[in-house]
């Protein structure tokens, strides 16, 4: 994920911006530390600068401003003793494990739109693998991506064989209570899966409570824009969603999206899940990261 760096005259607008966060944040009723309105999910290194490079420092200052939940891409790749002592570290302050990517080789790396029995294996090697990841961390959702398109196939054929995938995947991991939660991707025009309406066609034929959206508002914006009306329209099949402003895919009140008419609109449908805050800091340094929690703060103060 990149990271913008500031020449000084950012900095002094960045002081303004805490100042009017702070402002902001009074008129919201929350007092720093308390749980927000929605469960956001933090990762790691978003507070390296106020608490150090262990992960584990870093989840219990989250939990200190407020925050309740993590999230995690790369658990999956993590030593299995450090994805326990995550996990023992959520147990213990009551925090919640969001998602984690099924590790099966990088978004476009297996494409389980081929058919290819040599990709299937890939991916279902990934859910049994995702079994265990979970039993250490208590994660129950894990993201998937089908990968790229096959150019030679058509498009109907490609969805057949990634429902068909999918299907394999959740006898894997329904018994265990894990939900694969299917990014829709901007990235790149390659990548097979990108529109929220796909994916809810996809959940719908596999047909399983282990298979759902995970709705990245970020990539959203970018493929399809309108946030709120497809937000609506994929609702029932959404388990997870991800936040990242646009431009710069950093925290809200950064970029054009009105994540606090967002927020109230995720609220008031009684959502109950987890957001993934699977995006940069404006701002570098301590100050950044008190500017991202004010911004949070902000957006939070819907009601």
């Amino acid at each position: 994920m990149e990271r913008k760096s500031f020449i000084q005259s950012s900095l002094l607008a960045g002081a303004s911006l805490l100042t009017a966060g702070a402002t902001k944040a009074g008129v919201s009723g929350r007092k720093a530390g308390q749980p927000f309105n929605l469960n956001y999910a933090t990762h790691d290194g978003m507070f390296r600068n106020s608490a150090g490079d262990n992960f584990i420092d870093q989840i219990k200052f989250a939990y200190d401003q407020g925050f309740r939940s993590i999230e995690d891409n790369g658990m999956a790749k993590r030593p299995v003793e450090q994805q326990q002592q995550i996990g023992d570290a959520l147990a213990k302050l009551g925090m919640s494990m969001g998602v984690f990517v099924l590790d099966k080789g990088g978004n476009g790396a297996n494409s389980t739109a081929t058919g290819k029995p040599e990709n299937l294996e890939i991916f279902l090697k990934g859910c049994r693998q995702a079994v265990e990841v979970s039993k250490r961390c208590n994660g129950k959702l894990t993201t998937v991506v089908p990968g790229d398109f096959d150019r030679h196939l058509p498009m109907g054929i490609q969805t057949a064989n990634v429902i068909d995938a999918l299907r394999k995947g959740v006898e894997i991991l329904e018994p265990h209570g894990i939900v694969m939660v299917l990014e829709p991707l901007s990235d790149t025009p390659d990548l097979f899966l990108r529109y929220c309406d796909q994916a809810f066609e996809i959940c719908r034929a596999v047909n399983s409570p282990s298979c759902k959206i995970l709705f990245d508002m970020y990539h959203i914006q970018r493929n399809q824009g309108d946030l709120i009306h497809h937000i609506d329209l994929t609702y029932s099949e959404i388990a997870y969603f991800q936040i990242g402003n646009n431009p710069g895919r950093n925290e809200p009140g950064t970029g054009e999206m009105d994540y606090k008419n967002i927020f109230k609109h995720i609220y008031n449908k009684g959502y109950k899940g987890m957001l993934g805050m699977e995006h940069g800091n404006a701002l570098p340094g301590k100050e950044g990261e008190q500017a991202l929690i004010r911004a949070y703060r902000d957006a939070d103060s819907f009601l």
